[in-house]
């Protein structure tokens, strides 16, 4: 849903646009169960009205319990690589939230990255010897305890780290100020106008 703001705040202006790998409960966390109350509670009355103000078609995944993640973000590692990176987390996230599939599933992360495009078997393969883990375990090190986020969505707008969800207009402001243009009009200094 953070998308929908971030991709009308930044149309029209030279911005580039990285998603980034962040797992909210890693191995050996617990991950959520979808048939408990709060979480169903939660949904109802949070996330699906503000995903229906937002016209974001979105469901809570019955994949009881949720997958672990680490798989999928190790092949965005792959997929940056081949130049896919946004396009694969962006289905990863349309097939979890819209289509409800496991995303800690090789058989089924591999269908996915075919769908988009991506060698199967590479993919596959590279899944399997684990071979972007350690670019994913400096990801999450950079996220966790270099930028030190601790929810999502989290921006990184320029050197300014912006957690929650936020309007177009919130980001759009704060994407002006980090590419040094004024909000509105001419803006003066210590130095004059």
């Amino acid at each position: 849903m953070a998308e929908f703001p971030l991709k009308e705040a930044i149309d029209g202006k030279d911005v580039e646009l990285e998603w980034m790998p962040f797992e909210l409960r890693p191995y050996p966390n617990k991950t959520l169960k979808p048939e408990e109350h709060y979480l169903q509670s939660t949904w109802k009355q949070s996330v699906y009205p503000m995903a229906e103000r937002m016209g974001v078609k979105i469901v809570l995944p019955d994949v009881s319990p949720q997958p672990y993640t680490h798989l999928a973000f190790e092949g965005y590692q792959y997929a940056k690589e081949q130049g896919k990176g946004n396009e694969y987390n962006d289905h990863m996230l349309k097939v979890f939230f819209q289509r409800g599939l496991d995303i800690g599933d090789v058989e089924i992360l591999t269908m996915l990255a075919g769908e988009i495009g991506l060698d199967q078997g590479e993919y596959r393969r590279a899944l399997e010897t684990r071979k972007y883990k350690e670019a994913h375990q400096q990801a999450l090190n950079h996220a966790y305890n270099e930028v030190d986020i601790k929810a999502v969505p989290t921006f990184i707008v320029g050197d300014r780290v912006v957690p929650g969800m936020r309007s177009k207009e919130a980001l759009e402001q704060i994407i002006l100020s980090e590419m040094d243009f004024p909000d509105e009009g001419m803006s003066c200094g210590v130095d004059g106008c």
